[in-house]
């Protein structure tokens, strides 16, 4: 009888994930799809231009923008994330983990507007103290403030996946003559490939979601930046800026807005799965 109840919790438990996001999916399409009826879905998704005033609807440089911003901070961060994963795991002492570990998991707990005020506070005026011909407020600002947001995730997940790799991988390199630093990188390392991809998938999702941290230190420029320190507006701060005073058909738009930010999510996710599969 008991383990019937749990079978029948634990399936419980899963048709509710799948309702929830069926619910989200349909809310979406059936908003959107009226919408895209009403406006080109070609103007819509490669124009340039945003006055919803004149109801001109184009979030083709939201879209780079998002794309840049993503991209940028998965570039900076991933390997920073990777790499202190391997030390927390291989090479960390345990009287330094025990400070370490507790720190990277508060870093992931604090608020994005936290991030936001931090990135308003001190790295917008670095920059600008670098490079005195800009406001600071930018897309490598804000892919700066992404890297930072995704290190927690990467590295607690790739961590599990590191010290869940057999020790027999690390000794037997070990006894064949590797260094400990080769052992590492060549034996447990290619094992645990399929945690440290999950790892960055989630980082690619936390990072293309955000919104908040983002908007406070990106500029909000609807353009296609074509220098690092242009400034942005993304899918997420686009939605964000605009909902609170949006009605009819800027309200709708909006919403479809939310519909490829979420087709854009599935497919990133589509195409790491793929490649997880493929590698394993």
């Amino acid at each position: 009888m008991k383990d019937h109840f749990f079978k029948i919790l634990f399936a419980f438990c899963a048709i509710i994930s799948i309702v929830a996001v069926l619910m989200i999916c349909s809310f979406l399409l059936m908003n959107a799809i009226p919408t895209l009826q009403q406006i080109s879905i070609v103007d819509f998704l490669f124009g340039f231009e945003w006055y919803p005033e004149h109801e001109i609807f184009g979030i083709f440089p939201m879209i780079v923008g998002s794309i840049y911003v993503t991209a940028l901070a998965i570039l900076i961060g991933v390997p920073i994330g990777i790499f202190s994963a391997v030390y927390l795991s291989q090479f960390c002492p345990k009287h330094i983990q025990k400070y370490v570990l507790p720190a990277v998991e508060l870093l992931g707990a604090i608020p994005s507007v936290v991030y936001g005020f931090f990135g308003i506070i001190v790295v917008v005026p670095v920059l600008h103290t670098i490079f005195d011909e800009v406001s600071g407020k930018s897309l490598f600002a804000a892919a700066i403030i992404l890297s930072i947001m995704i290190l927690p995730t990467i590295i607690l997940v790739s961590k599990s996946a590191i010290d869940s790799v057999p020790t027999t991988y690390f000794e037997g390199a070990l006894a064949l003559g590797a260094s400990p630093e080769r052992s590492v990188f060549f034996a447990v390392l290619p094992a645990a490939k399929s945690g440290i991809l999950a790892s960055v998938i989630l980082g690619v999702g936390r990072a293309i979601g955000e919104a908040m941290a983002v908007m406070m230190v990106a500029g909000n420029q609807v353009q296609i930046p074509s220098h690092l320190l242009d400034g942005v507006r993304t899918l997420t701060t686009n939605i964000v800026l605009e909902m609170g005073y949006s009605e009819g058909l800027h309200r709708d738009v909006l919403i479809t807005n939310g519909v490829v930010l979420f087709v854009f999510i599935l497919l990133i996710n589509m195409s790491f799965n793929a490649l997880k599969k493929e590698k394993v």
